[in-house]
């Protein structure tokens, strides 16, 4: 692949992206006398972000070629989707933002495009069928540094890592970028040969290549949203270790923080034997922690970040002890079930990934007797606290399973969701629970589920209609009654009491109860 600076870069694909920033367009005359098929639906109709995706087609593979160029740091890339049409289209579109887009072509043949906002727009030779395979590729030039509204890339000194939820993989790649839409995805990633590039999956290739560069290709076995794509370059020893039955455990770890990270390394073994107890065996092919090089405070807004098979951390916070680590650990290891494995159906169905998160990561962490942030050292006392927050809760960030873009992740999808959890258990006893939630696991696996979705399982499995039970607590406005709990009561909320204003717009990971 050709390496290109920013000043040599097509004047056609610099002057599109920079429309797309100042949220102008960049337009191509579309080729005359087409009638047939009808442009795509530029949306996937999300509750939480109506922008996303485009539901004239789905994507069945990914194919992601980047060159990092350790001078410019700018990354050279070529996208390639297999697609699959869901109607007749004359046009589609694919979420990308920030990208410099140099040509299209689908089917192998050069296609107009637009950039709108932040949608690259793709008009075809010729229309394509209903419910027929294509191809679409593009091909792009991205700067990880770029100032973006929002974007995925994280840079570091010796390269980049992605943190691409929920919404922001389409400023690493274009795609359509949904977790409803999951797909294969193959990575082949070129660096110089002094650093190191690893993505989600299993490493299938090495290349040694002219200039003293490396290219590694990765491939996923499962299916995988886009929002947990993981690419990341930097000075880096690959640290392998087994887990267990065999599971091959890989540690991405910048050199020079190796020996300073192995004790909380060590710990993933223990952590995926303890929730295989519970949830059954891991679901995909290898696990590992990625600390990310960077002690920016500003370079990410959480503290870990679970990406598919390689959860992204900042370094410094795994330099502490156990009882600091480990349960907020088992949070990240229990989205490679709920999140990963079994993605949300929209992103008003986060509480399934963050609620069951906290669930495990605080039974961990009370089984072992390591007080939580409130000093508390029990599973039913932290609920009690919970449960009086409730009302004020939903005044402020809404339902359980109903938020938005500017709450989406506040406490009520974390332990707002714990407690949703703990009250279905209180109701249909653990065995019952543990039925279902494994249940659960087993039906949507490899796949995308809703709120919905889990409470038919919730009634199927536990032979009872908990449906109502369970949509007063993800939806209803005031708190209902904990079951075997009489006593416990809801804080008044005070009539004034309103949610604040988020000029900035930031989005804040930080509510974790398991840190």
């Amino acid at each position: 692949m050709r390496y290109r600076t920013r000043v040599t870069g097509p004047a056609a694909a610099l002057i599109g992206t920079a429309a797309v920033l100042t949220g102008g367009t960049t337009a191509y005359a579309a080729p005359e006398g087409r009638t047939d098929g009808t442009p795509a639906p530029e949306t996937l109709g999300d509750p939480v972000f109506p922008a996303l995706g485009n539901d004239g087609y789905r994507v069945t593979a990914y194919h992601l070629d980047l060159s990092y160029d350790a001078t410019t740091t700018l990354v050279d890339a070529t996208a390639t989707l297999e697609i699959r049409t869901t109607q007749s289209l004359s046009r589609l579109s694919l979420d990308a933002l920030g990208l410099d887009i140099a040509a299209v072509r689908v089917d192998g043949r050069t296609a107009q495009f637009e950039q709108v906002d932040e949608k690259l727009r793709i008009t075809p030779v010729c229309s394509l069928p209903a419910r027929t395979r294509a191809t679409v590729r593009v091909t792009y030039t991205a700067d990880p540094r770029r100032a973006l509204p929002h974007t995925a890339w994280v840079p570091t000194p010796d390269g980049f890592a992605l943190c691409p939820q929920p919404d922001s993989a389409h400023t690493a790649f274009p795609c359509n970028d949904h977790p409803s839409d999951k797909a294969d995805f193959t990575f082949r990633i070129t660096v110089p040969a002094a650093l190191k590039a690893v993505a989600n999956g299993s490493l299938v290739r090495t290349e040694h290549l002219a200039g003293d560069r490396i290219a590694y290709t990765y491939r996923s076995r499962s299916p995988m949203a886009t929002e947990l794509a993981q690419i990341t370059v930097g000075d880096y020893v690959v640290k392998q270790r087994q887990g267990p039955h065999g599971l091959p455990l890989r540690d991405v770890v910048p050199v020079a923080r190796a020996e300073a990270l192995e004790p909380a390394l060590a710990l993933t073994p223990g952590l995926v034997e303890w929730l295989e107890q519970r949830l059954g065996a891991y679901p995909f092919e290898t696990y590992g922690l990625l600390p990310c090089n960077s002690d920016d405070p500003a370079a990410f807004d959480f503290t870990g970040l679970e990406t598919q098979t390689l959860t992204l951390y900042k370094p410094n916070f795994l330099l502490q002890a156990e009882p600091k680590i480990g349960s907020h650990m088992m949070h990240e290891l229990v989205h490679s079930y709920f999140g990963n494995s079994v993605s949300p159906a929209t992103w008003a169905d986060l509480w399934l990934n963050e609620g069951h998160a906290d669930f495990y990561g605080l039974l961990y962490r009370y089984e072992r007797g390591w007080p939580d942030s409130l000093g508390l050292t029990t599973f039913e006392a932290r609920m009690k606290d919970t449960y009086a927050r409730g009302d004020q809760w939903r005044r402020l960030s809404g339902p359980v399973a109903a938020p938005n873009a500017a709450n989406l992740f506040d406490s009520q999808r974390y332990l707002g969701g714990v407690l949703v959890l703990y009250a279905l258990r209180q109701l249909i006893g653990e065995d019952a629970f543990h039925a279902v939630e494994r249940a659960f696991l087993a039906r949507f696996r490899n796949s995308s589920a809703s709120t919905d979705d889990y409470i038919a399982v919730a009634c199927q499995v536990s032979g009872q209609d908990v449906s109502g039970f369970l949509r007063d607590w993800l939806y209803g406005t005031t708190t209902p009654r904990m079951p075997g709990h009489p006593d416990w009561t809801v804080t008044p909320v005070a009539p004034s009491l309103t949610a604040p204003h988020n000029k900035s717009g930031a989005r804040w990971h930080e509510n974790s109860a398991t840190l």
